[in-house]
């Protein structure tokens, strides 16, 4: 008889399924939301470069973008949680929910049924006593007009009779009435015995039944739940783990190494500052004609012309300074020591010297140029092809990784033209499946693109030799050069020179006369100088700019001055015209009879 309040009960249980449904719609979407913003976080902090930088990789930075990397993933197994809750949760909730919606409309539709078929029975039931007591009434009045009429001694016979029949008649529809009464009493009776005995308890089983089935829907929604998050645990605590092996990662002196090595530069260390006498005009107690001087005055002075070489050492990247002219005060002959300790007179410095200074100073000298030169095609030209405008080791190292960069992209041409070869033989074979000579513009290609990139991989091999003769032309100068400086100190004679590379320096053995040979020097330019060899072009050479010569690929020409470290060589056409030319252009025969002329 609680059908009303079992009605009630079903829909609350319905509307409690759909607000648990809501409660996981909304965890779902504090997980996305929590995934995507990891996401965009990793994002964020992810080292944003094209796969030609090459920028320093840190241990430290390493570990960084390993828990990035970690970080992304937990990410995703967020989203996996998400994922797995909307199917295996909140869309079993929301079907369920509307077969359980479904169900209970159709068990409240069969009681409401039950109990409208009762009632009508019941509306007969009462109908049928009505009726039969209305007629026993209409008898009983007819009963009482009949006996009324029966005792009069007026009444007629006929007026009896008619009472008479009119009783009867009323006794029997009273009769039939209470039949009928009496058998929709008894079927009334029957329907509701079987109401509340069959119908109604089998309609209120299958809506308990269906509550339960809710329940329990429930209860695996509450655990689906908890398994989807609890699935990912060990997939996360690999992410953590990652985490960990990639801070215990971290390695300092792996660090400073790889700051050590992106920043050396190769180059030698400045040398050591010479002592600077300043007092030697005191001592100078002689005219400037006395033929000889103390050996400690001849000292002074070769001391403090060494300092202006030293001096030079220190640019590393430009022109040399302009070196200082002597002191305009006449001296006289000066001597100095060789390694064995004989001494040997140097020229004196006359006033004629003087004049030559002046000239030397006025006179553009062709490795000044060459330095200057050097300079502008640091910004222009092929300074930035050879990486010549940086150091030697740094130099050295993008020069390797070019050429490993250019021998995977040979490779890949090699296998694209062995692919294109078996194409065609197959095309060849059998006609059907394709037209060889489709296949050649491509072939071509490839072939020509391999042949570019074996004159480039040449063209960086030389560079490549270059910078290593020089690194270990360098190393081996410094060994010398320590050597020399345990011997003894401020041995250095005069014709110690210096190139316009400021690492390479070229040391002549003691002569008898010095300043003569410089004094020579002075005028290099003036006379042709011999050839010491040939070369012969292997790309060709523009020459836009003053100084340099331009060539073309297969031409021969004469080599007149080696390359002193700055990646030029000086040479010489048939013609007489000189000029200078990339050493990396170029392929040089040496001859051994002229190379010391």
């Amino acid at each position: 008889d609680q059908f009303d309040n079992l009605d009630k009960h079903t829909q609350w249980g319905i509307d409690f399924l759909e607000k648990y449904a809501k409660f996981v719609k909304e965890r779902i979407e504090i997980e996305q939301n929590y995934a995507k913003q990891l996401r965009n976080l990793v994002k964020k902090y992810c080292p944003k470069r094209s796969p030609k930088d090459e920028e320093p990789r840190f241990t430290s930075c390493i570990a960084f973008f390993n828990i990035l990397n970690e970080l992304n993933d937990y990410a995703g197994q967020r989203e996996v949680v998400a994922e797995e809750m909307g199917h295996r949760v909140y869309g079993e909730l929301m079907r369920y929910s509307h077969d359980l919606k479904t169900e209970r409309k159709m068990h409240l539709q069969e009681g409401r049924k039950a109990q409208q078929y009762l009632d009508m029975c019941w509306k007969q039931m009462d109908n049928s006593k009505k009726k039969f007591e209305r007629e026993c009434r209409e008898a009983e009045k007819a009963q009482q007009s009949y006996e009324r009429l029966d005792n009069d001694t007026n009444a007629t016979k006929a007026d009896v009779e008619k009472a008479k029949q009119q009783l009867n008649l009323r006794t029997h529809m009273a009769d039939e009435n209470k039949n009928e009464y009496a058998a929709q009493l008894q079927n009334f009776n029957g329907e509701q015995h079987k109401h509340y005995y069959i119908v109604i308890p089998q309609i209120y089983k299958q809506l308990q039944e269906m509550d339960e089935r809710r329940t329990i829907k429930l209860s695996e929604c509450y655990k689906g739940f908890a398994d989807s998050e609890r699935k990912v645990i060990p997939i996360i605590s690999k992410c953590l783990e990652g985490m960990i092996l990639a801070a215990k990662s971290v390695d300092e002196h792996r660090d400073s190494q790889l700051v050590i090595d992106c920043f050396k530069s190769g180059f030698e260390p400045p040398g050591d500052f010479p002592f600077e006498d300043y007092s030697q005009n005191i001592y100078r107690t002689i005219s400037d004609g006395t033929i000889s001087t103390p050996k400690q005055e001849g000292m002074r002075i070769d001391s403090k012309t060494t300092v202006g070489k030293a001096k030079g050492k220190l640019w590393l990247f430009g022109k040399k300074p302009k070196p200082q002219s002597p002191p305009l005060t006449p001296t006289s002959l000066y001597t100095s020591s060789t390694p064995n300790g004989s001494q040997y007179p140097i020229f004196s410095i006359e006033p004629v010297h003087y004049c030559m200074s002046d000239i030397k100073t006025g006179k553009p000298r062709i490795p000044s140029f060459r330095s200057l030169k050097r300079g502008y095609f640091c910004l222009q030209g092929p300074a930035l092809e050879d990486f010549s405008h940086l150091p030697p080791e740094q130099r050295r190292k993008k020069l390797q990784q070019r050429i490993d960069e250019l021998n995977r992209e040979l490779q890949k041409e090699t296998d694209q033209k062995d692919a294109l070869i078996k194409m065609k033989d197959v095309y060849e074979k059998n006609p059907q499946m394709g037209d060889p000579s489709s296949l050649q513009p491509k072939l071509t290609e490839t072939m020509s693109n391999m042949d570019r990139l074996r004159m480039e991989i040449h063209k960086n091999e030389a560079w490549l030799s270059e910078v290593e003769g020089k690194v270990a032309a360098r190393s081996d100068r410094r060994h010398s050069s320590d050597i020399n400086h345990l011997v003894t100190q401020g041995r250095e004679s005069p014709e110690g020179s210096y190139t316009d590379d400021a690492n390479q320096e070229v040391r002549g053995p003691p002569q008898q006369h010095a300043h003569p040979n410089e004094f020579d020097d002075e005028f290099e330019d003036d006379d042709p100088l011999p050839a010491i060899g040939h070369c012969k072009a292997i790309y060709p050479f523009d020459g836009h700019n003053e100084g340099t010569l331009a060539m073309k690929e297969g031409e021969i020409l004469y080599i007149i001055e080696e390359d002193k470290g700055d990646g030029w060589t000086r040479a010489r056409r048939h013609n007489g015209e000189e000029g200078y030319v990339p050493t990396s252009y170029i392929d040089v025969t040496l001859e051994k009879n002229s190379k010391g002329a």
